[in-house]
């Protein structure tokens, strides 16, 4: 069962429960001819306790969020690496997107440095080459992260044809002032804060380890 399944699942019980336990104390005192004392207090506390139940259901489904819905991205899992590059930096790149990938919700990441394209993990579309739109061109030219988090609703999401087609989140990272970090997620607004902050200072150590060393053809 998905995780969102079971979510859902656990948002109504305390309804199903709730609901049960009132329909069982409404039928017990259906079918008894008289009640004491004792039962009338006990059936009391069960209809408060099934009025809880109930209302703290409805409660969960108003608070608790709802995880957005996942799909599967388009494309054929991947690991390419500039072979020019330096073994350290082969070595530093394939760290940290094995992270970014094993411990976020990005799916997809490409890492296009010095007007080329040095990293592509995850799932891919058969597009490789990478031209920067005008939301890459932002990010680099503001040294600015910009985060699409429901790529459906914004009209330049056709610049990312390097991206798999149903690709619901993305990130634009900046690595320095020559190159940039670009992650997508299997689902819309999947991605906190904390994960932003996190991606943030992995892009720093890149652009650092990156800034240091000649990126050639």
């Amino acid at each position: 069962m998905a995780k969102s399944d079971q979510n859902s699942v656990l948002r109504a019980l305390p309804i199903v429960v709730g609901g049960l336990i009132g329909t069982l104390l409404l039928v017990n005192r259906l079918i008894t001819p008289g009640l004491t004392d004792a039962q009338a207090r006990s059936d009391v506390l069960g209809v408060i306790a099934s009025a809880v139940l109930i209302l703290t259901g409805l409660l969960w489904q108003q608070i608790q969020p709802r995880l957005p819905e996942s799909v599967e991205l388009i494309g054929e899992e991947g690991f390419d690496l500039l072979p020019t590059l330096p073994e350290a930096a082969k070595t530093e790149l394939a760290w940290a997107s094995h992270l970014l990938l094993t411990n976020t919700v990005t799916r997809s990441l490409i890492i296009w440095y010095d007007g080329q394209v040095i990293l592509r993990r995850g799932i891919l579309p058969a597009q490789s080459d990478v031209v920067p739109g005008a939301i890459v061109q932002r990010v680099l030219d503001k040294q600015k992260a910009v985060y699409l988090v429901d790529v459906k609703a914004y009209p330049g999401r056709i610049e990312f044809n390097y991206l798999p087609e149903n690709i619901q989140g993305i990130i634009c990272q900046p690595l320095g002032n020559r190159g940039v970090m670009i992650l997508g997620a299997n689902a819309p607004r999947s991605y906190t804060r904390q994960t932003e902050k996190w991606i943030e200072a992995i892009a720093d150590k890149l652009a650092h380890t990156l800034s240091a060393i000649a990126v050639s053809c």
